[in-house]
């Protein structure tokens, strides 16, 4: 090739192989470096704003210490230009465009969204790449803008990290206040949609003109009409100019004290930068702020301590131009491996631009970066750590592990009460701490320091309060037709009155704030109304709230909030009550059948145990085994009628027969008055047990007409329609039950125990088979609910709540048995004393034994002549067994003779005299053994 070259310089014009060389080799030749002399990069800032002012040091600086650095751009130098928007947009769009005709390879800016939104089309075509730190709008981040980079968290990361700081303090309702221009508008919408996620809403919004055109008699205006709302949490996302003097009037007004202010970044960016005077320090003691957080690092405190020499003191260093520096630095490494890569530095004109040559914008002079998109690729790919910490980004281009910092503004300064990271959420701890663990975002884990709120409070504000517009809370009564007790219409006064009226004053006077509300009587007083209705017109505003008897159900909740339930109501079956037809084995009925098996195994055992006790020392429990069978079967069971005839002589016994008499007294009375009740009280007929029992039978059944009863039968059991029949009063359920139109009603328990009380012919069968409650109903999400519930919670610890139910509901319902075996005895019942009784037999039977082994030891044979080979084991045992079951004289007779026996055979008689005495005491003891036995 080079030789073939060499003959056409011989041939040819050198100018025509110059022109053939830059065909053949448009990148230079091979091993030439094509590294350029500059390589140019632009900035569009307001440098009079304080971001501005501290991203020119900081971008200043960056390029010095890049220039410094050979290994970086290796002899190519970095060229920083910077233009003055001036806080015009139309200066920092031609700025821009001013830049893309001078060959520049990266562009930083624009400080703001809407110039942003503008020249990233421009930046798409001519393959520019434009980084902002400060257009954080997180539309900005879409693939329609693939040449526009956000070197620091977009504003979607902030408005999250104050959606859940929102959701920490379990808030629900928030004003925004922000200017109406691109900067805020996306953030804005990104709140609104982050809060949606936890539950919370922007309630209000109070749009003000664009910064130059905001007026102070706008936002007071604006101030006061929020001041009149009930909502107190308040989220500024404005310039500094603005805030300061959002927060100057707020002031002014009263509406610090009580309310929660949030602001964003902003704020915290003018405390980190500017002095604040004690005046303005004030105006804002209480409000939280967010900063951009970067972690602690050698090369961050050494850009600290550089700081005030670089900025003469002029202006303090904040996050904004930490992310200015590694912004710059981002782009001289990419630069760089460009130029690694074989890339250079060059720029052509653009086709589509070329054919607008000659009109008066003159677009044909911007050029197109021939490796922009390579650049590009190589910023996107930037793994490196910088003042910020790890610098890198996401696959949708934005920055890896964003965070911020919590403030809270004191008197003189702030402190940090904790930190966001969207990798853990609310924390003490450092978010670069969190991410060596696994990431935990319950709300157990979401914690914050403590907090001095506006007004130097340290009590958490509630986050709302009532309207100031004088304005009473609107309240719908429905005017009950039937059940006076729980709710109706005062004829006198035509007020409101009843249970859920006294519940609802009782817990309105515990709230610490007062409540101006009016009742609203809802009806025509001819029938009851439509619960179902009056809870929709809380969803069209005509109520603020619902207060009654309604019912906690399923399509209910989906529509309003209830309070805590301030009284059980499940549904229960009413059933009519007949006689009960009787049969053979009624009298079995009292005692249930392990109650009759345990009952009649003690009277077999405490026959046996006696018959132990008694049978040594008694001629009754005596004779042939066939006798003493029957005999322990007759004693044992003629206990129950105290009919026994046999004595009972040993101590034992009489111990164990006492307390047993005692024990079958209380089983025979419990047997009488059991089966005296069953065969007199009336009973319910066996065809309707509850409502498993309706169910598969094809029986009518009754339910209050507007209850929720309807729709549970029918959605729920799959009861059909054709089966149930409305009923709208009491007087109503009596007829149908006693004419056979229903076989059963389903109502609510409160009522039902109403209804009772005044109709003793009816009786609940069955258990409650839901188990739902009475509660009021208020608007979704209404704080009121949540504080209305806590306080139903201590009326119900002070047993005031039960108070006012005796009041209203307490009377006497007919006391009739629910099911067929409520009369039946349970041997849980009498366990104690079957164990009483248990314990006193195995007493007795182990003194008993232990006295007749004691006997046998010291008459035994086996003991009384050492001289004697023992008995085998069976042999020994049929001795005592035989010991135990001769009469008690014929064994003292026994032992007598043969103790005389041992003791004739052991003495050496060898005197006269002591073999007289011992025929003597022998002669003796015969003569009484023939008197005894003759008695």
């Amino acid at each position: 090739m080079f030789w073939f070259c060499y003959q056409l310089i011989e041939m040819m014009n050198l100018s025509l192989v110059l022109v053939l060389l830059s065909l053949l080799f448009p990148q230079g030749f091979p091993g030439e470096d094509s590294r350029p002399n500059v390589v140019n990069i632009g900035s569009i800032f307001s440098f009079g704003t304080i971001n501005g002012k501290v991203a020119k040091i900081a971008m200043n600086a960056a390029v010095e210490d890049v220039n410094s650095d050979d290994s970086i751009l290796q002899g190519s130098k970095l060229v920083l230009s910077t233009h003055d928007s001036n806080y015009s947009g139309f200066l920092g769009i031609i700025g821009g465009l001013n830049y893309m005709k001078t060959d520049t390879v990266a562009i930083i800016g624009p400080q703001v969204s809407g110039m942003a939104r503008i020249l990233a089309p421009f930046a798409n075509e001519l393959h520019v790449p434009m980084l902002s730190f400060t257009a954080l709008d997180p539309s900005l981040s879409s693939l329609q803008y693939p040449y526009f980079i956000q070197t620091a968290p977009n504003d979607l990361f902030q408005m999250t990290a104050i959606a859940d700081m929102v959701s920490y303090f379990g808030y629900r309702d928030v004003v925004a206040i922000y200017t109406d221009d691109e900067q805020s508008r996306g953030s804005i919408i990104a709140l609104g949609d982050k809060l949606v996620e936890r539950r919370r809403k922007i309630s209000y919004k109070v749009v003000l003109s664009p910064e130059d055109l905001t007026t102070r008699e706008e936002i007071l205006n604006e101030l006061v009409k929020v001041s009149l709302m009930e909502y107190r949490v308040i989220v500024v996302h404005a310039y500094a100019v603005v805030g300061r003097k959002v927060f100057d009037l707020a002031h002014k007004l009263g509406m610090m004290k009580g309310y929660v202010w949030i602001a964003t970044a902003w704020l915290s960016t003018v405390l980190d930068s500017v002095t604040v005077s004690k005046k303005d320090a004030k105006l804002v003691q209480g409000v939280l702020t967010v900063r951009p957080h970067t972690p602690d690092s050698e090369k961050k405190k050494a850009f600290l301590t550089r700081w005030d020499k670089l900025s003469n003191g002029s202006i303090g260093l904040n996050p904004y131009g930490l992310y200015a520096y590694d912004t710059v630095w981002m782009i001289a490494n990419a630069v760089n491996e460009l130029l690694v890569q074989g890339g250079n530095i060059s720029f052509s004109n653009n086709f589509i631009l070329n054919s607008l040559a000659g009109r008066a914008l003159r677009l044909d002079s911007l050029s197109t970066f021939n490796d922009g998109s390579q650049l590009l690729r190589n910023i996107l790919e930037t793994n490196m750590t910088g003042l910020t910490g790890q610098v890198a980004f996401n696959s949708d281009k934005s920055r890896i592990y964003p965070s911020y910092d919590i403030l809270n503004v004191m008197k003189n300064g702030y402190k940090q009460i904790g930190y966001w990271s969207n990798y853990s959420g609310l924390s003490v701890v450092p978010p670069e701490t969190l991410y060596t663990k696994a990431p935990n975002r319950s709300s157990s884990n979401q914690k914050l320091g403590l907090i001095v709120w506006p007004g130097g409070t340290m009590v958490k504000p509630r986050g709302w309060g009532f309207p100031r517009n004088g304005r009473k809370l609107r309240i719908g009564v429905p005017d009950r037709v039937h059940y006076e007790a729980i709710i109706s219409k005062d004829e006198n006064t035509n007020k409101a009155s009843g249970y859920c009226i006294d519940v609802f004053l009782a817990a309105i006077d515990l709230l610490p704030y007062a409540v101006p509300h009016e009742f609203i009587l809802f009806g025509d007083g001819l029938k009851n109304p439509s619960y179902n209705e009056m809870l929709n017109m809380i969803t069209t505003n005509v109520f603020d709230a619902v207060v009654g008897d309604i019912a906690i159900v399923t399509n209910r909740a989906k529509i309003v909030d209830f309070t805590q339930p301030y009284t059980e109501s499940g549904l229960v079956v009413v059933t009519p009550i007949r006689k009960m037809n009787s049969n053979a084995w009624a009298f079995m009925r009292p005692f249930t059948l392990p109650m009759w098996v345990v009952t009649t195994a003690c009277f077999l055992i405490i026959g046996t145990v006696i018959w132990i006790l008694e049978h040594k020392v008694n001629d009754e429990f005596r004779g042939s085994p066939m006798k003493q069978f029957i005999t322990i079967l007759w004693f044992g069971l003629s206990t129950m009628f105290f009919a026994h005839r046999e004595n009972t002589v040993s101590t034992l016994g009489r111990m164990v027969l006492l307390l047993w008499l005692f024990a079958v007294l209380i089983i025979n009375s419990s047997y009488t008055a059991s089966l005296t009740s069953i065969l007199t009280v009336q009973q319910l007929a066996p065809s309707i047990r509850g409502i498993e029992s309706l169910i598969t039978s094809d029986d009518r059944i009754g339910f209050h007409l507007g209850s929720f009863a309807e729709s549970y039968l029918n959605e729920e059991l799959n009861i059909a329609k054709s089966r149930l029949i409305p009923l709208g009063s009491p007087k109503e359920y009596v007829d149908a039950l006693k004419e056979g139109r229903v076989s059963a009603v389903v109502d609510e328990r409160p009522y039902v125990d109403l209804f009772l009380s005044e109709n003793c012919k009816f009786q609940v069968v069955g258990q409650e088979f839901t188990t739902s409650g009475w509660g009021f109903a208020f608007p979704r999400d209404s704080p009121l609910a949540t504080d209305m519930s806590t306080a139903i919670i201590t009326l119900s610890e002070t047993g005031e709540l039960q108070k006012i139910r005796n009041k209203w509901l307490n009377t006497r319902a007919c006391g009739l048995p629910n099911s067929e075996d409520s009369d039946q005895f349970q041997l849980e019942s009498f366990w104690g004393l079957f164990l009483i009784c248990a314990i006193v037999c195995v007493f007795a039977l182990l003194v008993y034994f232990s006295r007749m082994l004691r006997q046998f030891k010291q008459h035994s044979p086996q003991q009384s002549g050492p001289s004697r080979p023992s008995g085998s084991r069976p042999i020994r045992i049929q001795r005592f067994l035989s010991f135990v079951d001769k009469k008690e004289e014929q064994s003292n007779k026994k032992s007598k003779r043969k103790h005389m026996e041992v003791v004739s055979e052991g003495t050496n008689v060898q005197d006269d005299k002591s073999s007289m005495l011992i025929r003597r005491y022998r002669s003796r003891i015969n003569q009484q053994e023939r008197t005894r036995d003759t008695f």
